[in-house]
């Protein structure tokens, strides 16, 4: 076995699995004002963006060959409320963001997420009605979500909600508008984790969850069968990808969904995962550019097509090294 071992080049060609910029997806935190950038404490090296700072960004990643970005909102607290209706503005952060980068780098992917929690102020991920989450009322507000964002130049709506019946009652609303092109990247198995903490500081959502949860729709994380059905479900409702979140502590789940139904499969990188490799390294505990890529070999190997991580642009410096 070690004669496929002994040298760099036949490690190369006997390789399985290969990591390019191309399998990149990179997520990115938009904020309001001009030239402003905030770091997010809880994951080092990420920042929040302003939407001019945003669109250089993108133009960074076209030259790196990240093929996407996907797009997060830092709400300000007073237009969130508890209905989440700033979600449904035409001229939210979000849609004004969509267009910015359109009318400057419009060869290049722009995902939006779609759920209502970084617009609500108990940072639930629908309407909350008598402390529980409503599931039909939910999906039509995030119906409107996905037009308004469709209508801003958004190429891909990604409702990361977890709502029965969404993806085909957001199908349908976009091909009622002739939005027939839009992409539906379904987050089909997004878990109830614990990795998702610093995500929601970049947000700015913790403090409105506070000690709620969110285990009424997300998945349990003991389940594994059950992400089968859901991915069965939203792919009969129209969903042209799907994605699993978190991503390495998942990889099982990725791997299964692949094999069952052979769709695109992505894996997102969560924050959790991203801060315990970075604050790892930061410490001399790690070494940075070994394991990231390592990570992103791992994912390749369970049969991600593609990754959404922070790390996207340091990976694609690495990988073009």
């Amino acid at each position: 076995m070690r004669r496929n071992r002994a040298d760099e080049w036949v490690r190369r060609l006997t390789r399985e699995s290969n990591v390019t910029p191309g399998d990149l997806i990179w997520p990115m935190f938009v904020q309001q004002g001009a030239r402003a950038r905030t770091p997010v404490p809880s994951m080092p090296g990420v920042e929040r963006l302003s939407i001019d700072l945003i669109v250089e960004a993108v133009g960074e990643a076209k030259a790196l060959g990240i093929p996407a970005v996907a797009i997060f909102p830092v709400t300000p607290q007073e237009l969130k409320s508890e209905d989440g209706k700033e979600a449904t503005n035409s001229d939210n952060l979000v849609c004004r963001t969509v267009r910015a980068i359109k009318e400057k780098h419009d060869d290049i992917g722009v995902i939006c997420d779609v759920a209502l929690d970084p617009y609500t102020t108990h940072g639930q991920d629908g309407i909350v009605r008598n402390g529980k989450v409503l599931n039909d009322e939910t999906v039509e507000v995030l119906c409107q979500q996905a037009f308004v964002q469709a209508q801003a130049g958004c190429d891909v709506i990604a409702p990361s909600d977890m709502m029965d019946g969404r993806i085909g009652a957001i199908r349908q609303a976009l091909d009622d508008e002739a939005l027939h092109d839009v992409s539906l990247l379904a987050y089909s198995a997004k878990y109830a984790s614990a990795f998702y903490g610093p995500f929601r500081d970049a947000v700015g959502s913790a403090q409105n969850l506070g000690t709620a949860d969110k285990r009424t729709y997300q998945m349990d994380p003991a389940n594994a069968d059950e992400a089968i059905r859901e991915v069965a479900l939203d792919v009969a409702e129209g969903a042209d990808m799907v994605m699993v979140k978190p991503g390495m502590p998942y990889l099982d789940i990725v791997r299964r969904v692949k094999d069952a139904f052979g769709l695109p499969t992505f894996a997102y990188q969560v924050s959790g995962e991203y801060a315990m490799l970075r604050g790892a390294a930061d410490r001399g505990w790690l070494d940075w550019e070994k394991v990231i890529v390592e990570s992103m070999l791992c994912f390749k190997r369970s049969g991600a097509d593609g990754v959404l991580t922070y790390a996207a642009p340091q990976i694609a410096r690495l990988l073009g090294a």
